[in-house]
């Protein structure tokens, strides 16, 4: 099994087979516009722009499972993405990505790619151990996507071949997407 095996719906509705995306090294990534992580977009979209030529895809998939910081419809978070954050790689509809009705592809992708911990090495690492210890057990307990802008590198086989939460620097991301490319 691969990553080809599945699909998804973009915020248009449109239903997309992952076997598109054969030959690509791909960065999954769950979002939420209205997380204080979502800075993150903008580096994101900078890698986006620097190896989309080369053969490179984020594709984005907003939730608001994590505090509820993904509400409104498909047709609001397409204008909060592109016009407030300059998103141009594909986003897909809103989705379950933890629980029973995680969408199948995030289950697929905690399964080969089970929760590492935070890095206790960095103050952000530290923080979002302590408070999922502490506000969320349930979500800390299990190797279920752990928070927001959770990120998951496929390689050109579709194969997994990394998840990095929410506190790595993109830049540690980039250097092993580079290995990849």
């Amino acid at each position: 099994m691969s990553i080809y095996d599945f699909q998804a719906t973009t915020i248009y509705g449109k239903p997309v087979e992952f076997s598109e995306y054969r030959g690509k090294v791909l960065l999954i990534v769950n979002t939420a516009s209205k997380c204080s992580f979502s800075s993150q977009f903008a580096d994101l979209q900078k890698l986006y722009e620097s190896r989309k030529g080369q053969g490179f895809e984020i594709l984005a998939f907003p939730c608001n499972q994590f505090n509820e910081k993904e509400p409104g419809s498909h047709s609001e978070l397409q204008e909060v993405y592109q016009n407030e954050h300059g998103i141009t790689f594909p986003l897909f509809e809103k989705t379950d990505v933890r629980g029973p009705s995680s969408l199948p592809l995030f289950q697929y992708l905690t399964q080969q790619a089970p929760f590492q911990g935070f890095d206790p090495q960095t103050k952000e690492g530290r923080f979002m151990d302590s408070f999922l210890r502490d506000k969320h057990p349930e979500i800390y307990a299990d190797d279920g996507i752990k928070w927001n802008f959770s990120k998951f590198l496929i390689d050109r086989d579709g194969h997994v071949r990394g998840r990095f939460e929410v506190t790595t620097e993109l830049s540690t991301i980039e250097a092993v997407i580079q290995s990849l490319i």
